[in-house]
Parts: structure tokens; C-alpha cells; sequence
């Protein structure tokens, strides 16, 4: 085995770092619906009054998704930094 991947095993750091990825990778490509905007615009009418300057109101509903993984990925390394933070400071 090379020296780096050697050293790299030897380090607790990249053992967790490689647990986040593993579990945000088994996490898989499903996502979560955080939110629903509704957008409210007001838009020419349609035919021969759009041309004579009315308007009517047009709503589009659109979903956020946040995919899983990403998620997991994003927790698990705020807590890791948040660890080591701690670790620093009471050192």
C-alpha cells in the first residue's frame, strides 16, 4: 500500500469525513419538498382586449426540493465541524 493512502487510513479525520460521504451517498437521489412559492403576476389578456391594454392575473406555483443526500451530506459535516470547534476551544 502507498505511504499517502497509509497515512490517510491512519486519520481519524478522513474516517469520519468518509462516513459523511458514505452516508449521504446512501442517502440516494431522493429529494424533499421544503416549500411552495406562489407567484401572482399580472399579465396582458389574451386576444384583441390584451391589445386594447387589459391585463388579468397569472399564478404559477412553483416546489423547492432539497435533494437527501445533500442534506445528510451538509448535517453530518456542520456537527463535525461544530465537534472540532468544540475540541479546539476546551483544549
Amino acid at each position: 500500500m502507498d505511504d499517502a493512502v497509509k497515512a490517510i487510513a491512519k486519520n481519524k479525520d478522513a474516517k469520519v469525513l468518509a462516513a459523511i460521504a458514505g452516508a449521504a451517498s446512501a442517502a440516494g437521489t431522493s429529494s424533499i419538498v421544503v416549500a411552495e412559492v406562489t407567484t401572482v403576476s399580472t399579465v396582458a389578456a389574451p386576444g384583441l382586449l390584451g391589445f386594447l391594454g387589459f391585463t388579468t392575473t397569472a399564478t404559477a406555483v412553483s416546489t423547492v426540493a432539497l435533494p437527501v443526500a445533500g442534506v445528510v451530506a451538509a448535517g453530518g459535516l456542520l456537527t463535525f465541524g461544530a465537534y472540532k470547534a468544540y475540541k479546539a476551544i476546551t483544549k
